[in-house]
């Protein structure tokens, strides 16, 4: 049994997502659900609870009308915008299976997708039109294409002051079989969907909601060909969300604004970032681009951001940046130790001390949560000594996505946090430092890999997903990451390294962007662990100045391999460096660095 250290958060039971909205629409309908920005550089547009169930209503509606009903996929392609979230819930509950698809993929790899997921309709924005469009002919179970074209909401004039804007491309696709698919505005489905409702229409309101079906289709990262289909219902994602609110005090008291910035086809983003502030009555703020997430987090007043660890780390640097520009790094950190003494003798005075940082955040940032990847814990501790809520969970497309989270009182920087109630965590096949995969099983586990039975039971055996993470549970019950399992190294004693371990500490400093530590195998059985470091340009020439040799910076990342050697066992040690002049920016994807060292190897 988890010990959560004081009582957990109370939360609102739901069966389906349906009645998620229905009691958000009862308990919430003047709240601002959405502070939209339809036009960059504009003032936020706010929607109301009452308005965006009324949209979603009226896009069902047409949804059902177009025959897009019980076994129709419907796919998504667009940026975050109002859009996506109406239609994600119009076909969710309505009887359509949503099939949220990554709007960075070429035309080729969309093709795939579609096909693979036999849709029915696509989605989509006219920034990615011409990508689409180009293919659709390709997709024999096509039936619609449902274009996004700046509903009459985004300028707050009535549909008769702003009617429905054409996207200048086609008005149908003709198959390739010869038969012809429609292009329809968004406008017109909502227009179309209210002309029906005021006639009386019940028809997605009467809608009843099968819990345990597969209502959505996650695509993993990977070639289109081999990734992985992930199969979702109401009852797993539900359950994600009542249990993860138990955890975390966000949106608690309904007045948490929520900064969206990651992509809305990522689960992560989905359910933490959208579902679950809808469900707990919050609002979703959009950012226009990364570029303005400063500005964007003043104006809609955040006190709230789900970010990846590149995302954190960006922020992080730019505080330190600015402290070190005002010759302020030694003073800043004298208060943090100062500031963290007090808080353990009950007097928390960081948030006072530290208003120049919250001032620069928006003056309301109360908690950065950290997913979808490791992040190095003292990030985090600045952070949290600067008087905010920073912690990280752990999850997977498969558990919709969370299954442990750090508290806002007790947690661990260094850790993925602990299971969410409901949830169980084991570790399998441990080492002598117990060390071995982490398995995991809750209510919210996807149902299985879309038409791939083998792998499904390759991945849940008895009951228990199978994660391919390394990592250990310490005595207070919280889970620590190690690595991924294909990317142990174990020696030729049976000593397990980690790679993932090694590469966190040296790309603290400031003179590497990326490292990628591997094992090379020896004539006599055993292994040479190597590097491959990207010297980071600013840093380096900071430290050794803009004429630098090759030689100077090889010694000088010889020089931190080997302080990083003298902390580690010695069987861990590194003992070769090498160099990359490829430049790669600071904490690119871990998947691309490894694939590229493999690439450039060969």
């Amino acid at each position: 049994m988890t010990d959560y250290k004081y009582p957990l958060h109370p939360y609102k039971k739901i069966s389906d997502l349906k009645d998620m909205m229905d009691k958000s629409l009862e308990n919430y309908p003047d709240n601002v659900a959405f502070l939209t920005k339809p036009v960059k550089g504009e003032p936020y547009f706010p929607v109301s609870y009452r308005k965006y169930y009324a949209d979603v209503e009226a896009a069902g509606t047409m949804l059902l009308e177009l025959g897009l009903g019980t076994d129709s996929r419907v796919a998504i392609v667009a940026e975050t915008r109002y859009e996506w979230y109406v239609s994600y819930l119009a076909g969710m509950n309505g009887e359509a299976t949503m099939v949220p698809i990554d709007k960075e993929l070429q035309a080729e790899e969309l093709l795939s997708l579609f096909n693979r997921s036999y849709c029915d309709a696509i989605i989509y924005s006219p920034e990615y039109a011409d990508r689409i469009e180009g293919v659709a002919s390709q997709v024999p179970t096509l039936k619609h294409l449902i274009i996004m074209n700046d509903p009459s909401f985004a300028t707050g004039k009535s549909e008769e002051d702003d009617p429905a804007v054409a996207h200048g491309g086609p008005d149908k696709i003709t198959l390739e079989d010869g038969s012809v698919v429609p292009v329809t505005l968004f406008n017109d489905l909502l227009r179309e969907g209210r002309r029906l409702l005021s006639e009386g229409d019940q028809r997605f309101r009467q809608v009843q909601i099968d819990p345990e079906a597969v209502r959505v289709l996650l695509f993993t990262s990977g070639t289109t060909d081999k990734s992985k289909c992930v199969m979702h219902s109401h009852k797993t994602i539900c359950a994600n969300m009542m249990e993860m609110g138990q955890l975390l005090f966000v949106g608690i008291n309904h007045d948490d604004t929520v900064l969206s910035v990651l992509p809305l086809n990522h689960t992560y983003e989905c359910t933490c970032g959208f579902l679950y502030q809808i469900y707990v009555g919050d609002t979703i703020a959009q950012v226009e681009g990364l570029r303005y997430i400063t500005d964007n987090m003043k104006e809609s007043k955040v006190t709230c951001i789900l970010a990846v660890p590149l995302l954190l780390e960006s922020v992080h640097r730019q505080v330190w940046r600015n402290i070190r520009k005002q010759g302020k790094e030694k003073l800043v950190r004298r208060m943090m130790s100062l500031t963290r003494g007090l808080k353990k003798i009950g007097i928390d005075v960081r948030k006072k001390v530290f208003g120049s940082i919250h001032d620069a955040f928006g003056g309301h940032m109360r908690t950065f949560i950290s997913g979808g990847a490791a992040i190095d814990p003292k990030i985090l501790e600045d952070f949290y000594d600067w008087g905010f809520v920073a912690v990280q969970g752990y999850g997977l497309t498969e558990f919709a996505p969370i299954l442990a989270l750090n508290r806002e009182r007790h947690f661990r920087h260094d850790s993925a946090g602990l299971p969410l109630p409901g949830n169980d965590i084991k570790i399998i096949n441990p080492n002598e430092n117990g060390i071995g995969e982490i398995v995991g099983r809750g209510a919210n586990m996807m149902l299985g890999y879309y038409e791939a039975p083998e792998l499904t039971a390759e991945a849940i055996v008895d009951g228990w997903y199978h994660t391919g993470d390394m990592g250990y549970i310490t005595d207070d019950g919280f889970l620590i990451i190690t690595g991924r399992k294909k990317n142990t190294i174990i020696t030729k004693n049976g000593k397990n390294i980690f790679p993932e371990e090694l590469e966190a500490v040296l790309n603290r400093n400031p003179e590497i962007a990326e490292s990628v530590v591997s094992a090379e195998p020896r004539i006599n059985g055993d292994h040479l662990i190597v590097v491959e470091i990207f010297p980071d340009k600013e840093g380096v020439e900071e430290r050794l100045g803009k004429e630098a040799s090759d030689e100077q910076v090889l010694d000088l990342m010889k020089e931190l391999v080997k302080d990083l050697n003298s902390k580690i066992p010695t069987y861990q040690g590194i003992r070769d460096v090498r160099i990359r002049d490829t430049e790669f920016p600071k904490n690119t994807s871990r998947k691309i660095l490894r694939d590229y060292s493999k690439k450039e190897a060969i």
